[in-house]
C-alpha cells in the first residue's frame, strides 16, 4: 500500500512538472510586435485565427488564401485588432506562379521576412467538408483510389510547402526566421480512412524535420517548427459535426480554435522544434510504435 501511494505520489508530481514546463516556454508576446508574417491558408479555420492573433500581438501579416472576398474581411478584421499591416495575395497555393507571387509581394509590402506559416490544405477535386465526410464515414482509400486526386492533393499540400519554403529561405536566412508548419497528429500515426491526407503530414514531418538539421548543420540560423495538432473546433468540423449523429458530444472533445492558434504562435516564436496539441497529441505520438494496430482501429470508432 505504501509502495501505491509513493509511486502515484511521483505519477503526479511528474505530471504537474509536465503541466508547468508545458505552459512557461518563455514566450515572450513583445517578440511578435511589428514582425513580418506570411500565413497560409487564412479564409477560414486555424489560418484566419492566426491572422487574428498575430494582429493582436501587433504584427505586420500577409496572408493568402483562394478567396479574395474572405480575404479581405479577415484583413480588415486583422486592421481593427491592432496589426500594424495587413496585405493578401488571393492565389491556388498548388500554382507555382502563385507562391512565388506571395513571397515576392512580402518582399515588396515588408523587406523582409521574419516568418512563414504554412497551413493551408485543400483540393481541385473536392471540398475540405466532402473529404472529411468521407473520414467520418469510415471510407477507406481502396474504396474509390482516385489517383488524379492523390496527385492533385500531394501537390497542394505538400510540394507547394517545399516549393514556398525554398522561395522564402533567402529573406528568412537574412531575418534569422521561422518556419512553421502546422501539421497533425494524422502525420505520426494512422488512422482509418485518412490515407491520403497522413500521406502528405507524414511527408511534410519528415521533410522539415530534415531541413531543421541541414540548416543547423549549415550553421544557418533559421527555426522550423513543426505543430501536431488532434481535433480542433474549426468552423468546417464544426458545422459538419452538427449534422452528424451524437456530433455535438464529439465535438465536446475537440481544442478551441483561439488557443490552437496562439500555442501555434507561442513554438514558432520561440523556436520549438515541435509543438503538441492538445496535450494527449504528444502520449499518442511518442507510443506510436509500442501501440498495434487494432488499438488504433478501436481508438478511431471510439472518438468518431
Amino acid at each position: 500500500m505504501a509502495l501505491l501511494v509513493r509511486v502515484s505520489l511521483l505519477v503526479l508530481l511528474g505530471a504537474v512538472a509536465v503541466g508547468i514546463y508545458w505552459n512557461h516556454d518563455g514566450f515572450d508576446p513583445e517578440s511578435i510586435r511589428g514582425a513580418t508574417v506570411v500565413i497560409t491558408g487564412c479564409s477560414t479555420g486555424i489560418g484566419e485565427e492566426m491572422a487574428y492573433q498575430y494582429a493582436r500581438l501587433g504584427a505586420k501579416i500577409l496572408i493568402t488564401a483562394r478567396r479574395e472576398n474572405r480575404l479581405k474581411e479577415v484583413v480588415a478584421k486583422a486592421k481593427s485588432l491592432g496589426a500594424q499591416e495587413a496585405h493578401y495575395v488571393a492565389g491556388d497555393m498548388g500554382k507555382a506562379e502563385d507562391c512565388e507571387r506571395t513571397i515576392q509581394t512580402a518582399k515588396e509590402k515588408f523587406g523582409r521576412l521574419d516568418y512563414l506559416v504554412l497551413n493551408h490544405v485543400g483540393s481541385s477535386f473536392k471540398s475540405f467538408e466532402d473529404m472529411f465526410s468521407d473520414l467520418w464515414r469510415g471510407k477507406s482509400w481502396d474504396d474509390d483510389p482516385d489517383m488524379d486526386f492523390f496527385v492533385d492533393f500531394l501537390n497542394i499540400n505538400l510540394v507547394s510547402y517545399v516549393r514556398l519554403a525554398s522561395l522564402a529561405l533567402p529573406l528568412l536566412k537574412e531575418s534569422k526566421g521561422h518556419i512553421v508548419v502546422v501539421g497533425s497528429l494524422g502525420g505520426k500515426m494512422p488512422f482509418p480512412g485518412m490515407s491520403f491526407y497522413s500521406s502528405v503530414k507524414f511527408a511534410l514531418d519528415g521533410f522539415f524535420s530534415s531541413l531543421r538539421v541541414e540548416l543547423m548543420k549549415a550553421q544557418q540560423d533559421v527555426s522550423v517548427t513543426l505543430a501536431v495538432l488532434g481535433f480542433i473546433a474549426t468552423p468546417t468540423f464544426s458545422n459538419h459535426l452538427k449534422t452528424e449523429p451524437d456530433g455535438d458530444k464529439v465535438l465536446e472533445n475537440f481544442a478551441p480554435i483561439d488557443e490552437t492558434a496562439l500555442t501555434v504562435i507561442r513554438g514558432g516564436a520561440t523556436r520549438a522544434r515541435e509543438i503538441y496539441y492538445p496535450f494527449h497529441t504528444w502520449p499518442f505520438s511518442k507510443l506510436r510504435a509500442l501501440v498495434p494496430d487494432y488499438i488504433i482501429v478501436l481508438l478511431y470508432s471510439i472518438i468518431i
